[in-house]
């Protein structure tokens, strides 16, 4: 075993122990506590689980990748603007109201706001929505096993899978919630350590998001040396039109996702979501603006260290990650002298998969075996409290909008818990079967998820909030039809078909826009020839989004008939 494997062992079997601690301690026994975790979780605890529920395998492990290794960073940083500004959209447009709508997932809302056709159509949303966005998850998993511990990835799935298990069915909200805030303190020092590290060997400024800036002068140089655009240059690798549809799509997906948006409910109050919304922006932005200096510092290093260099004198980092298939050459084999001449050309004989940029960083960077495993471990938080959340908002659709609400509503609480549990294990397993065979890298795959919910639950729920007239008729058509038409488009595109151009250029990570517009004028049109909302409902509508808790307000978060 060498020095990276069992400093790597190390971490994992510490963070791993602690989690599985913090589930025990936190087990609960009621629907509340499973689903919500009691809606009692303090402010700048609950900031922190939501920023380790929203910073994905994606964030930790591809966007850095991406942004570094897409050409140029430009085209990358449409990750950055759509993933953080759907944040900002998402606290400020949606949180604050739903949580004071008072009910325990999107589908709920759906449900009650609308119809119980509409419930059920939202389950399928968001069940397609999360399988989808925990397959990246599962896939990242799988990827720091097989390169730190030497196993192969479909056993590494497999502890994934069986740590999620544990702590997700045994706490439910509460024991996700307490693990997340210990995976995020895991995943940001593991992130900040050797950005902070390489910045000040390379630019002598320990602080990244400054010391980038001194680099990329030099990055620019080098990259048009090598007859590629500038690493700043805009958009030679990426139309305007499709930058703003991929952005857009990240966006209002991210306000969209279901896992992220039951979080606000596990506040104390609307206040007390309002706290949350702000702690958690501050945690995200701490690993969100340091991935562009990690990309760059890794692309400058990464082609000072390849490019013209003979392939029996590569560094280390190199043959360690061609050896798990994630360094190849550009016919998709094994890295050879393609033509002859006795050194790399790094933009015609190496082809670096982008989840590779933030795991191989501290290596790249020379920096020793305990930093590498840390970074190992953090991955690996990432990755599984995002699994957790939205394995649990397949487990709360299941049992609670379907089985409870729909099939047997006389069922007790520990009925409700037993198939919700029930539900998160079968969850678990079909994650683990796409994790094995994810349909693509980590961060493409999870920004499918996104434009899968910009398309389905962006417009639904914003009309269901400040169109008092939105009709139940209109929000199931608009579902089905975004839906619908966002996933056919997906699957066209998918290369096997030969339509990987698509329509117009339009990329697949783009169309979730598309059909989010789709989704509101249908929602539009078929609300004004449909039966409008109960009065009370209206008024519920208009209620939610004005200061103080009125009497109706208290009466439907309590569950009391309103209507």
């Amino acid at each position: 075993m060498t020095d990276i494997q069992t400093w790597t062992l190390v971490f994992v079997l510490i963070t791993f122990g602690i989690y599985i601690y913090i589930a025990y301690a936190s087990r609960v026994s009621s629907t509340s506590g499973f689903y919500v975790a009691g809606g009692g979780i303090p402010a700048p605890a609950n900031g922190a689980a939501i920023a380790a529920d929203w910073m994905s395998a994606a964030s930790f492990i591809s966007m850095a990748g991406i942004i570094a290794l897409a050409g140029n960073g430009y085209a990358g940083s449409v990750y950055l603007m759509g993933w953080t500004g759907g944040y900002v959209l998402l606290a400020l447009l949606l949180a604050p109201y739903l949580r004071k709508f008072g009910k325990y997932t999107i589908p709920d809302f759906v449900g009650d706001r609308y119809s119980e056709s509409a419930r059920l159509v939202a389950v399928v949303c968001a069940i397609v929505v999360s399988f989808v966005y925990v397959a990246g998850q599962m896939a990242g998993v799988g990827l720091v096993f097989q390169r730190f511990l030497g196993v192969g990835t479909t056993t590494g799935v497999v502890i994934g899978m069986a740590i999620v298990f544990f702590y997700a069915v045994l706490g439910g909200m509460k024991g996700i919630t307490w693990t997340q805030v210990a995976q995020y303190s895991v995943l940001i020092v593991a992130y900040l350590i050797p950005a902070v590290a390489i910045s000040a060997e390379l630019s002598d400024i320990p602080v990244p998001q400054i010391g980038f800036g001194q680099i990329l002068g030099e990055l620019d140089g080098l990259q048009q040396d090598l007859g590629i655009a500038a690493y700043t240059e805009a958009f030679t690798q990426t139309s305007m039109t499709n930058m703003v549809l991929i952005t857009a799509a990240l966006m209002f997906g991210t306000a969209g996702l279901p896992h992220v948006i039951v979080r606000f409910y596990t506040a104390k109050s609307v206040r007390a979501a309002r706290y949350s919304a702000l702690w958690a922006l501050f945690f995200i932005s701490l690993l969100y603006t340091t991935a562009p200096s990690i990309a760059a510092f890794s692309k400058l290093q990464v082609i000072k260290d390849l490019d013209g260099t003979a392939l029996a004198d590569v560094p280390g980092w190199f043959n360690t990650w061609a050896d798990v298939g994630l360094i190849t050459g550009a016919d998709g084999g094994a890295v050879a002298d393609a033509n002859n001449n006795g050194v790399i050309d790094y933009t015609t004989e190496v082809v670096i998969n982008n989840d590779i940029m933030v795991l191989a960083a501290p290596e790249i960077g020379g920096l020793p075996a305990p930093i590498v495993g840390l970074v190992a471990a953090g991955a690996l938080a990432a990755a599984l409290s995002t699994a957790s959340g939205l394995l649990l908002v397949i487990s709360s659709s299941v049992a609670n909008d379907v089985y409870y609400k729909k099939i047997n509503p006389a069922a007790t609480e520990a009925k409700q818990l037993m198939v919700g549990r029930i539900a998160m294990a079968g969850a678990i397993l079909v994650a683990g079967y796409l994790g094995i065979n994810p349909p693509g890298f980590v961060a493409q795959v999870v920004a499918l998820a996104f434009g899968l919910a910009c398309a389905s639950f962006f417009p639904i729920l914003v009309l269901g909030i400040f169109w008092k007239k939105c009709t139940a008729a209109g929000a199931t058509a608009g579902m089905v039809v975004g839906l619908s038409v966002t996933m056919a488009y997906m699957i066209w595109t998918v290369d096997i078909w030969g339509n990987s151009d698509g329509l117009w250029s339009i990329p697949e990570t783009g169309f979730g826009t598309i059909g989010m517009l789709i989704n509101f004028a249908v929602t539009i049109i078929v609300s004004q020839f449909t039966k409008k909302p109960s009065p009370v409902m209206q008024e519920l509508v208009e209620e939610i989004r004005y200061p103080g808790r009125t009497d109706l307000v208290a009466k439907h978060a309590a569950g009391e008939e309103i209507a």
